[in-house]
């Protein structure tokens, strides 16, 4: 068969207007916005252009396809609660796949926008890094860069195997119809209770739902994101028996943001920390509420859909799997870990501006004196203020070289000593909290090379319980002896400087109350140091016995760290303002960085005002770890020094 010159030119015209119009149309789907919008507790997703050009066009479409009476109404973006200008363009109020919520005349908004996550959602930018988990080498220091949004996640080719082979080893069970603990049973005290086949996944559902029963505000989505990340590498040990679609599904919602609702209170640490698990899984599961930059919070179901993400569902034991293990304790101990490390660091700096100030001596930071007791921490310390205080590198105006007194009081002689301990503990804590991050925690554990599962206790918060009442019994001590070097910066008697750092005192207080805020903190942190972890209450009828207290012990670390920054902010501040009265003579050039560091974001006080946006702005220096930055050029420099000697 042939086709004439006129018949192949009328089939080329056809396949040209079928191109001209599939372009046209394929370009029209391209500049139409995807919206999901909420009416009275179901989703919708609207795709806005020609038919639907302004907010209020959106708001009736939905209501059209809602079947609710139409009627007035508002609306407003799930992210950050803004409200919608029902007259606006879309294209003017909303994005490519953004939450909108409508509420009728006399309905209520769903969920509240806390300040917290709308600052979260303000400043999100979608990270680019990866990191590649494995089960066996994840650190306290990326699983805080997890926990900010800085990397996504991926498998190692090695973790993805031993989780097929694990997965493997459960799905044998449940085909041979063998009785095993989490998986064909009940659980805690149920566990001699048999289900059957064909209750299984109702079983693991039933257990995530009955175990989200946590109560408080919800972890932020930092800390929501390192819970997520942790749970992830311990999954990918490949002892927890999760299939890969599991895995891969929970990786997509941590790549793309989804964090569950996950209060904050309700987990004793033993049998791991189920009820901040299981709401972590609940959501998952497409169950409960979620938070995404994109969505703010909504239904998990409509935020995992609106990222092109299914709800996952859950197979043999892997409820359990999801819900059993230490990540709470260790996520939050984690980041109080990190911030102790950088705040305990940047103390022994801004106790050698306060020494300074107050014209104390160098000599109790000789390098011989600290030899001759050789504590790790206590040689650290000294070293960093040596490096830092007048010396053959680098002089002072206002020292000079001179020194009346016999010796200092302790809080400037022994910060070596004080502050030394500070830093060995958490060289100590950070060494079991890597460990714990790295373990495989949950119960029972599925050991693919024996072909077998075997119950046991790594689910147990012990360790990093009392290594985080450490932590905060260590770190309270820098708050404790910064707060006695404020007094004497503050009272004449002591410092020969004006009294609270002010002049025209009386007309003026100066840094009289910020003197009692740090007070009032050090108090506080005494009694969060009684340690979470030496209290148990027995849980589960009994078959739960002895148990951790874990989660208190990290989130009470967190606020004991918090509260030293806190306090050395503020003799960041009165150290500063002392070495003013010190002028036209300089300190030493790395101190000199530190005041002006200081000096950028605070001026002078030269007569009274409000005092705690200095405070605060000297405590985001601490935790942006700018004046450790600001002395560390010259710390190596006169490391140098000291090794040439």
């Amino acid at each position: 068969m042939t086709i004439s010159r006129w018949g192949l030119a009328y089939v080329f015209k056809i396949i040209r207007i079928f191109l001209t119009h599939s372009s046209i149309l394929i370009f029209r789907l391209s500049i139409m916005t995807r919206v999901n919008i909420r009416v009275g507790g179901e989703w919708f997703v609207e795709m806005c252009g020609d038919a639907i050009r302004n907010a209020l066009q959106l708001g009736q479409a939905a209501i059209s396809r809602s079947n609710r009476v139409s009627g007035k109404f508002s609306m407003r973006r799930c992210a950050d609660g803004a409200p919608l200008d029902l007259d606006a363009p879309i294209s003017k109020v909303l994005h490519n796949n953004d939450f909108v919520e409508l509420v009728m005349e006399g309905d209520c908004w769903s969920y509240p926008t806390l300040p917290v996550f709308a600052a979260a959602q303000a400043t999100w930018k979608d990270p680019t890094e990866y990191i590649a988990l494995d089960g066996e080498s994840l650190t306290t220091e990326d699983l805080v860069r997890l926990g900010k949004g800085l990397l996504k996640i991926k498998l190692t080719k090695e973790a993805e195997k031993k989780v097929c082979d694990s997965r493997a080893v459960i799905d044998l069970i449940v085909k041979e119809n063998r009785v095993v603990y989490g998986i064909s049973t009940g659980f805690g005290k149920f566990a001699q209770t048999v289900v059957s086949n064909d209750q299984l996944k109702e079983l693991q559902d039933n257990l995530v739902r009955s175990h989200s029963a946590g109560v408080g505000a919800p972890l932020t989505p930092e800390r929501t994101r390192m819970l997520l990340a942790l749970r992830i590498n311990v999954l990918a040990k490949g002892y927890s028996g999760v299939s890969m679609e599991t895995l891969q599904g929970i990786v997509a919602a941590f790549n793309a943001s989804c964090l569950s609702w996950v209060p904050e209170k309700g987990t004793v640490g033993a049998c791991g920390d189920l009820a901040p698990l299981a709401h972590l899984t609940l959501g998952l599961m497409g169950e409960g509420l979620m938070w995404s930059p994109q969505s703010g919070w909504a239904d998990a179901k409509a935020v995992l859909l609106g990222h092109g993400l299914t709800p996952i569902i859950l197979k043999p034991k892997e409820g359990l799997a999801l819900i059993n293990g230490t990540q709470m304790i260790s996520s939050l101990g984690s980041e109080a870990l990190e911030r102790a490390q950088a705040i305990a660091r940047q103390a022994d700096i801004v106790a050698a501006l306060t020494l300074e100030s107050l014209k104390g001596t160098n000599k109790a930071f000789d390098k011989d004196l600290h030899a001759a007791k050789p504590q790790p921490g206590q040689n650290l310390v000294a070293f960093r203020m040596r490096s830092v205080l007048p010396s053959a590198l680098h002089s002072s105006e206002i020292t000079g070289g001179s020194y009346d007194r016999v010796q200092d009081a302790y809080t400037l002689r022994c910060c070596p000593q004080v502050h030394g301990i500070a830093n060995d503990t958490i060289a100590f804590v950070k060494k079991i909290l890597t460990t714990e991050l790295n373990s495989a925690t949950d119960n029972p554990l599925v050991f693919a090379e024996r072909g077998i599962t075997i119950s046991g206790g790594n689910f147990h918060g012990e360790y990093p319980a009392k290594a985080l009442d450490y932590l905060a019994i260590g770190v309270h001590e820098l708050a404790c002896i910064s707060e006695r070097r404020i007094e004497r910066l503050c009272n004449p008697s002591l410092s020969e400087l004006p009294a609270f750092l002010v002049n025209e005192g009386g007309l003026n207080s100066g840094f009289m109350i910020a003197h009692c805020t740090a007070a009032a903190l050090v108090s506080e942190n005494k009694g969060l140091c009684h340690p979470a972890s030496v209290d148990s209450l027995s849980t589960s009828a009994a078959t739960e016995d002895h148990v951790s207290m874990g989660g208190w012990a990290a989130r009470k670390a967190l606020r004991v760290v918090e509260h030293v920054e806190q306090v050395l902010a503020i003799e960041l501040l009165a150290a500063c303002q002392a070495l003013e009265f010190r002028l036209p003579q300089k300190t030493t050039p790395p101190l000199e960085e530190v005041r002006k560091l200081v000096r950028s974001v605070v001026r002078p006080w030269d007569k009274d005002r409000v005092m705690s946006p200095d405070i605060e702005a000297a405590h985001k220096l601490l935790l942006e770890e700018k004046v450790w930055e600001a002395v560390r050029p010259y710390m190596e420099k006169y490391e140098q020094m000291e090794r040439q000697q």
